[in-house]
């Protein structure tokens, strides 16, 4: 573990980062409530909009606050009792503290971010503890008023070795940029893990969990898979409109909580949008917003129907990936929220772009509107895969997609046929013809092997067109040693994961397999 070595000396500094709502500050807390060490003091801090003193006394207290958890003292939430209490055990630090607090008094703000850090290494030269400082939503650091934050930073990170750090944030494109530009050293650089939503079986495990006892069609509980795509708030929110009105449908429950003034999704998503309206170009971001909700993702379609100059259209979609609104991939634009997107399509721009102020209509509007979508994901449900993924070789306009850090032209093909593979294994597939490519697909339901991949290969060998593109598809996850051997044959493996990536790219339903 990585706090754990800490105390042999070895550091690494960590950053975490997903999309908001995915469960980043749940797996610190579930850290810091579990983690004890004696050796070690964690210093955790939401960081949120406030003023520089404010931060640094909060900065200090909790420091000091968990310096003194074990000593056996009663403790108080107070900075002058903690500073008094700490003085017999780590005078210096004290001292330090004292003059960091004058200097903010004499609105001193010059290098107060580096003062603050090197408590934690005078505290371990005092009594060899060592510090673990998580900041939380990191980013916000730069509007409290540090100067030089990140030149202060990163020499910090050189020279206070005994100091881990763990950052966490939402904003995941920005981290990033930081991360490479502003914090990119050879030594006390950052792993970075990505939070990603719960997978398809841990969502599944969940609301197993929380029906217990509750009467849910197998199809429905798919739905709400889909739906939510795994993030753990929705799920929560679901499950629990659910369990508290057991005998409403589904349906009714996702209206109100999407639909009426009073729903919590419904709140949450209105604001998100009014924090738009203050930019100058709001409405661009929003109908860009509402055009990638409705299906019209790829960025030239956009161009055209905003009629917006593709250099302005370049800097708006800048500004949503910024903000990680949105993803890209290829020529295709994603919101990253699910949920969102649904609402953006079906609440916002609807009630938009209403006639009436008839509220009865449009709710009845929007229960059909849900009532088709999940008719339509249990209509895909039934369908063999050989034919979702016809459908899907079907919708390609020979758009460039980036998937698995390699970037594909989805070819449009002239011809997709059914083929059928003369080997023990891999029974069925599809063939793609275009006008200068052949795609090769293999589907297997089951688990992938090496084997499978060798004889896929030898199968492919038997064409001889030269812009070859050889896939195998399966619903199980592929294992690393498989998915060597099919990079060694220069075939390109689809697990569930990336299927459902690349009909999310086509608006069409996941497979919930």
């Amino acid at each position: 573990m990585r706090v754990s070595g800490l105390k042999d000396n070895y550091r690494q500094n960590i950053a975490i980062i997903g999309d908001e709502l995915v469960g980043k500050t749940s797996i610190i807390f579930n850290f810091l409530n579990k983690f004890q060490d004696n050796r070690i003091i964690n210093v955790y801090l939401d960081v949120r909009p406030e003023s520089l003193n404010s931060f640094a006394k909060r900065f200090i207290g909790v420091l000091l606050y968990n310096f003194l958890i074990n000593s056996g003292m009663v403790l108080q939430e107070d900075l002058a009792f903690l500073i008094n209490k700490s003085e017999k055990y780590a005078p210096k630090t004290v001292e330090r503290i004292r003059f960091i607090l004058n200097s903010l008094e004499k609105r001193k703000k010059k290098n107060i971010f580096t003062e603050l850090n090197l408590l934690c290494e005078i505290l371990y030269q005092e009594t060899g503890k060592v510090c673990v400082v998580i900041f939380d939503e990191f980013q916000n650091l730069e509007s409290i008023g540090f100067l030089n934050l990140y030149r202060e930073w990163a020499k910090l990170l050189i020279t206070n070795k005994n100091t881990m750090y763990i950052i966490v944030s939402s904003m995941k494109f920005k981290t990033k940029n930081i991360l490479s530009k502003n914090l990119s050293l050879l030594f006390g650089n950052f792993e970075v893990i990505t939070v990603e939503p719960f997978d398809i079986r841990s969502s599944e495990e969940y609301l197993r969990v929380r029906f217990a006892g509750l009467n849910l069609a197998k199809p429905l509980n798919n739905f709400i898979v889909h739906f939510t795509g795994g993030y753990p708030m929705y799920l929560e929110v679901i499950s629990d409109a659910l369990l508290k009105n057991r005998e409403g449908a589904l349906s009714e429950i996702l209206q109100n909580l999407l639909f009426e003034s009073s729903g919590l999704l419904n709140q949450r998503f209105s604001n998100y949008i009014k924090s738009f309206m203050d930019h100058t170009h709001s409405n661009d971001y929003i109908s860009i917003l509402y055009l990638i909700s409705s299906g019209r993702n790829r960025i030239k379609d956009i161009a055209q129907l905003l009629r917006i100059q593709k250099k302005d259209l370049i800097a708006r979609i800048t500004y949503l990936l910024e903000l990680d609104a949105i993803s890209r991939s290829g020529d295709f634009l994603k919101i990253n929220d699910r949920v969102f997107s649904f609402w953006m399509k079906f609440v916002y721009q609807e009630k938009l772009s209403s006639l009436t102020f008839d509220a009865k209509n449009q709710k009845n509007k929007f229960r059909d509107s849900l009532e088709g979508m999940i008719q339509e994901f249990m209509l895909n449900a039934q369908k063999p895969l050989m034919e979702r993924m016809n459908e899907l070789l079907g919708s390609f306009e020979d758009e460039m997609v980036q998937m698995d850090r390699r970037k594909v032209r989805l070819n449009h093909f002239r011809e997709i046929k059914p083929l059928q593979f003369h080997s023990r294994i891999l029974k069925n597939g599809l063939i793609g013809r275009s006008n200068d490519s052949l795609w090769i697909v293999a589907v297997k339901q089951e688990q992938l092997s090496e084997e499978d991949v060798l004889e896929f290969s030898k199968e492919c060998r038997k064409y001889r067109h030269k812009l070859q593109r050889k896939i195998i598809v399966t619903l199980k996850d592929i294992d690393m040693n498989t998915r060597l051997r099919a990079l060694e044959e220069k075939i390109w493996t689809w697990d569930i994961n990336s299927l459902n990536q690349m009909l999310d790219l086509y608006s069409k339903p996941r497979v919930i397999a």
